[in-house]
């Protein structure tokens, strides 16, 4: 061999620069996927009694240092006016969206966390008990008959929201002695921490290939998720396996869009590809390849967001999961989906903006109008909220069409008032449980008769009254409840002294301001036929007569919870009549680092 070759390739390699890892900037999602990976850890070695406190205080403690490193970071990137940097040759961008978006994801997270480790909504039959019920244990289930068996409670032992064991087919025996055997599925925590770490980073991406990765890293713990809820787990499995069939086409989508754009302008990097773009549009080149990528990637984006016409996994998947993984997925992943979408439009393809802008408008206007349509005819309220969350898809594109600084700033804001409004509704029809009366009155009856109480299910609390027949009169039973919820409602239909109403009236006055005065009054048309939705509800609760036989009532849930749901209100109250702190922390966060 030719020693003069091996010097030159010696020389070519010493001439590659290695990448730099810019750990500081990185550190919260950093801290949030080491949590995770711990997490993990957790599952495999730890005992079972265990696992739950160890995951509870790993997921929670992971959330609230990655928030304490963000504020750190947010503080050193953007003082004095400065815009972040970039991260990992340009693969992740930290600037102000992204770290605007990043902090009220982990909000959002804390609070979620929280709502999954809920354990007094559910209770289920204690072993004590049904080994009395299947006759096993002789005297000593005859001797704690009066006592273990019967009760208030039935012998419930309390539970969480997820099924003991999600490989096993639902109601089966199998499923039945893992619950009687107080099984506890801590497994949702870890895949909640990787979740969100995929979430951090999607609107944070410089790259399409980097940004195709998060959004794998938090899709794939969320289709898990979906399929895990302890009640009703036919329907359940039937939208985790419809959430993965739709995601893993939408993926694809967003894939081949990203080797369109490659093969466009030569690079995968968002502002490469936006300088590309620009300069063949300036000069007159073919920009076809590029607008075809365009389309592709959105497609995969606008299937995150729920926008029609790639919404209809939404009240699916939204009614069969456990109600603490649709708070989540109807927050946080709307949050993060809409942020890596103006990161795309707004670095990447600002110079197409004449020939997408039409496409834009006709998903926005679908979504607001369908949706709004169709949450008329909704009688479950879970269906109810996802085909609202489709609606406020359309709404949040209206600052996304304004394409400026006041769109990207009100788009910002608007994320958080949804987020929150929605984290407190998904978790208040959590509460709302209907009666289990067969169990009941055959406990009582043993009491009475001596005989043997025959429970109706494995299960002793009621399932969740999401029926809106349900909820008739229960504003007037329970006011405190109906309370909140109507706030949410009235946020929603963007009413005044709300969050949602300042909201709105920001996306609307950006539209109007770049020329979309048509698009506004759609919006405002629809915001009104959306509005009956949510006075029906209340209606319901506060004037309807409260139902003679079965009517559902409220379970006390634990601290975790209550906080949760008084600082999604307190939220929701406080952005309407307060709104001016965020709405400058929005506005300065409204400039992308190209």
């Amino acid at each position: 061999m030719n020693p003069n070759t091996l010097v030159g390739d010696s020389m070519t390699l010493a001439a590659i620069d290695t990448p730099s890892v810019e750990y500081a900037s990185l550190s919260p999602m950093l801290i949030v996927f080491g949590a995770g990976v711990v997490g993990v850890l957790v599952e495999a070695f730890a005992p079972g009694r265990l696992r739950y406190p160890m995951q509870l205080s790993l997921s929670l403690g992971g959330l609230v240092v990655a928030f304490a490193a963000l504020i750190t970071l947010a503080v050193a990137q953007t003082h004095d006016g400065a815009n972040g940097e970039f991260a990992m040759s340009g693969a992740v961008v930290v600037d102000r969206p992204a770290l605007y978006l990043q902090g009220l994801l982990l909000i959002i997270a804390i609070v979620a966390v929280g709502f999954m480790a809920e354990r007094r909504l559910e209770r289920v039959v204690a072993p004590v008990t049904m080994r009395r019920l299947a006759g096993v244990g002789g005297a000593e289930s005859a001797a704690g008959a009066g006592t273990a068996g019967v009760g208030p409670n039935g012998g419930g032992v309390d539970a969480d929201m997820f099924t003991p064991s999600g490989a096993s087919v639902p109601n089966t025996d199998a499923e039945f002695e893992a619950t009687r055997a107080g099984a506890v599925t801590t497994e949702v925590f870890p895949l909640a921490l990787l979740a969100v770490g995929g979430m951090m980073l999607f609107p944070a991406c410089g790259d399409l290939l980097t940004m195709f990765i998060a959004l794998e890293v938090f899709s794939l713990p969320l289709y898990l998720l979906c399929g895990l809820a302890r009640r009703r787990r036919l329907i359940s499995q039937e939208a985790s396996l419809k959430y993965f069939l739709l995601g893993a086409f939408s993926s694809a989508f967003f894939l081949f869009g990203s080797a369109f754009v490659y093969g466009a302008t030569g690079s995968l990097n968002l502002s490469t590809i936006g300088a590309s773009i620009s300069a063949a549009a300036d000069g007159g080149g073919d920009t076809t390849l590029a607008l075809i990528g365009l389309a592709l990637l959105a497609v995969g984006l606008l299937f995150k967001v729920g926008a029609v016409p790639f919404h209809s996994w939404i009240p699916d998947v939204y009614q069969g999961a456990p109600t603490p993984v649709t708070a989540f997925m109807a927050a946080a992943t709307k949050v993060a989906a809409f942020g890596a979408l103006l990161r795309v439009f707004y670095v990447g393809f600002p110079a197409l903006r004449e020939q997408w802008e039409p496409a834009l408008w006709a998903v926005a206007i679908a979504s607001m109008v369908i949706a709004s349509v169709m949450a008329v005819t909704q009688t479950d309220v879970k269906r109810m909220l996802a085909y609202s969350s489709i609606a406020h898809a359309g709404f949040i594109l209206l600052g996304l069409i304004a394409f400026d600084d006041a769109g990207l700033g009100a788009t910002l804001f608007y994320l958080a008032a949804y987020a929150f409004t929605t984290l407190g509704a998904f978790a208040t029809v959590a509460v709302i449980r209907e009666p289990d009366t067969d169990t009941r009155t055959s406990a009582r009856n043993a009491v009475i008769h001596g005989a043997t109480p025959t429970p109706r299910n494995p299960h002793l609390s009621g399932r969740e009254a999401t029926d809106l027949t349900q909820w008739s009169g229960l504003g007037r039973r329970y006011p405190l409840v109906g309370a909140m919820f109507a706030v949410y409602l009235l946020s929603f239909a963007g009413i005044p002294l709300t969050s949602g109403f300042i909201a709105k009236f920001d996306v609307f006055a950006a539209a109007a301001g770049s020329g979309g005065g048509v698009l506004v009054v759609i919006g405002v048309i629809s915001s009104a036929i959306a509005a009956y939705v949510y006075i029906r509800i209340i209606v319901a609760m506060f004037f309807d007569d409260v139902p003679a036989t079965g009517a559902p009532h409220v379970v006390k849930p634990s601290v975790l919870t209550t906080s949760g749901i008084a600082l999604c209100t307190l939220a929701t109250v406080a952005l309407g009549v307060f709104p001016q702190p965020l709405l400058d922390l929005a506005d300065s966060a409204s400039v992308f680092l190209r």
